[in-house]
């Protein structure tokens, strides 16, 4: 039978401390030792976005804990309240009614404790069936070990959980010899599941050498865990499993449902953040409760090919059930491609990307993502094309709307399959985009949207689909393509690309991109795959932005749908 938080509360006692912030957060190598930093605020803010969540200034990375409560939507977050650059990190906090305005709150978790006393790191909220939140979050104690540590609202009345209190047990997980765990890899706990034996599961991310692991725990009371003999799943070479995420999914509905359900038609999903590779990767399976296994249907055989939330610059993402419209709602990290001096220059680093619905394709074969809709109230200017054909080679201007910050749907419908340039062997997508990026002409391609471009072109980020032949099929490479993305050489100007699962001569291929200054966030194949690219033009900014559709194929393509809108601002923090 669960034991309801009322019950758990009974048998703590609360203490509550205060202490100076310590640098935290596993993923910034950098800046492991950093304890403060300056940073400049400039007022020239041209990358700073209008609808996309960040803080007011200093340094975002991982979302923490999100949930719904009592009508309000919380995210917590790392945040450095010192600086532009990692360090110094606590558990930030912001309070929304629609999860597109968001409003701040005083940091709600930071070291107080010895299990916590060298930082606070990453973690999970879990909704217990009385309504009442618990947060499991990773704790750096005072021999720099990585201990896992639980922590209440203290007011659970207060929709906004204003403070958090820790119980005097922590550590409620920790490393040791006796069960092998690396002291330095044992981080990030998950959201906790409920099964029908009553024992709440949760699981640690891990590595021993170079396999990653997902370690389950289990408890009766959320107080007493013990750690499971086999970890629900791990896999060879694939290095430090952070910020791990597991949850059900429905295989005939888009509908969400919460984190212990169970049941026919449901299949389960298990996302890792690969520290070696910083991508999130997840696969789609089985979870054999009574063995507490998980069966996917495919493993971490070639990652180079496997199935990502984001084939750009995403990281850090974690899940929460939406109980109000019964759908999961998926948070991410969009971390910067600009250099550190020019971060505190402009003394703001990172954002989260979109909140996006996700859930299963009706193939079974991969989830299916859409930007929240909530993020429409913000549109503005509409304008609409009617269906034209695109000639080869052909460049048109979108007008009529803020290119700097939009939301932007196209689809094309193109033909002639047979003449599309054949792929002779399969290759990393990410590398075709790079080879054959938006300058180099094509039979089929490439066409989509120009973003953030300057009058004279010179600066562009090009997002665009090319068809190939492979295998006597038409294979679709999506890309995103930030070579030309800003006459700053000193940023990351990398090209972004995977393969779309769309046939192209049953339906046509759409786009959705939400530009917002220094992001162009896009969504191919009606969700099926995204690619977040972080830009900083220096000519196309503000007012000298601009938007075109291109067509640098030998064909034309037809223009089946072409809705723009500029996009308000949000308030947020």
């Amino acid at each position: 039978m669960a034991v309801s938080s009322i019950h758990v509360l009974a048998i703590f006692s609360f203490v509550l401390g205060h202490c100076l912030f310590l640098n935290i957060e596993a993923t910034h190598h950098a800046y492991r030792n950093l304890q403060s930093t300056v940073s400049s605020s400039s007022s020239n803010q041209p990358y700073r976005t209008g609808f996309h969540f960040q803080p007011s200034k200093n340094w975002i990375n991982d979302p923490n804990g999100p949930m719904r409560y009592k009508g309000l939507y919380h995210l917590f977050y790392q945040y450095n309240p010192k600086g532009a650059i990692w360090g110094n990190i606590v558990w930030a906090h912001s309070v929304s009614k629609d999860l597109v305005n968001w409003t701040p709150l005083d940091k709600a978790i930071y070291p107080s404790q010895p299990s916590d006393i060298n930082g606070c790191w990453s973690g999970s909220a879990t909704i217990f069936p009385d309504g009442k939140p618990a947060i499991l979050y990773t704790g750096i104690d005072q021999n720099n070990n990585q201990v896992q540590n639980l922590a209440y609202p203290k007011n659970a009345s207060d929709p906004y959980l204003r403070e958090w209190i820790k119980i005097p047990q922590n550590p409620l997980m920790a490393p040791a010899s006796s069960n092998g765990i690396n002291s330095s890899s044992f981080r990030d706990p998950t959201t906790a599941w409920l099964g029908k034996d009553g024992h709440y599961r949760v699981l640690v991310g891990n590595k021993r050498d170079t396999t990653g692991k997902a370690l389950l725990y289990r408890t009766k009371d959320f107080v007493h865990w013990v750690k499971a003999k086999h970890p629900l799943y791990s896999a060879k070479g694939t290095g430090m499993w952070e910020c791990p995420d597991f949850f059900p999914v429905l295989s005939k509905s888009m509908f969400g449902v919460d984190t212990s359900f169970d049941g026919p038609y449901v299949r389960h999903v298990l996302k890792v953040s690969l520290d070696d590779k910083k991508h999130d990767y997840y696969l789609i399976g089985t979870y054999d409760a009574k063995k507490d296994k998980f069966i996917p249907d495919s493993g971490f055989q070639n990652l180079d090919s496997f199935l990502r939330y984001d084939y750009g610059k995403y990281y850090a993402s974690k899940t929460f059930f939406d109980d109000a419209k019964k759908r999961r709602i998926l948070l991410g990290w969009a971390n910067e491609s600009s250099s550190v001096a020019d971060d505190l220059n402009k003394g703001w680093s990172g954002i989260h990307a979109i909140p996006r619905a996700i859930w299963l394709h009706k193939s079974g074969k991969q989830l299916v993502q859409w930007p929240v809709p909530e993020i429409e109230k913000l549109r503005a200017k509409p304008i609409s094309w009617p269906i034209k054909v695109l000639k080869a080679g052909q460049l048109l201007q979108v007008t009529g709307i803020t290119a700097a910050q939009a939301d932007v749907e196209v689809s094309f419908e193109a033909k002639g399959f047979e003449k599309a340039e054949v792929l002779d062997y399969w290759m990393d997508p990410q590398v075709l985009c790079s080879k054959k990026g938006a300058a180099v002409k094509g039979e089929l391609g490439p066409f989509g949207l120009l973003a953030l471009a300057s009058k004279d072109l010179k600066e562009n980020t090009a997002v665009f689909f090319r068809i190939f032949r492979y295998q006597h099929k038409p294979l679709i490479l999506f890309c995103s393509d930030q070579s030309r993305s800003s006459l700053n050489k000193n940023n990351d100007l990398t090209t972004y690309g995977t393969f779309l699962d769309v046939d192209p001569s049953h339906e046509n291929l759409s786009l959705r991109s939400l530009i917002d200054r220094s992001v162009v966030e896009s969504f191919g194949g009606e969700g099926k795959a995204v690619i977040t690219a972080r830009v900083y033009p220096t000519l196309a900014i503000n007012d000298e932005a601009q938007l075109y559709v291109f067509n640098y194929g030998s064909a034309n393509v037809k223009i089946t749908r072409l809705n723009a809108w500029s996009m308000k601002k949000a308030q947020i923090n």
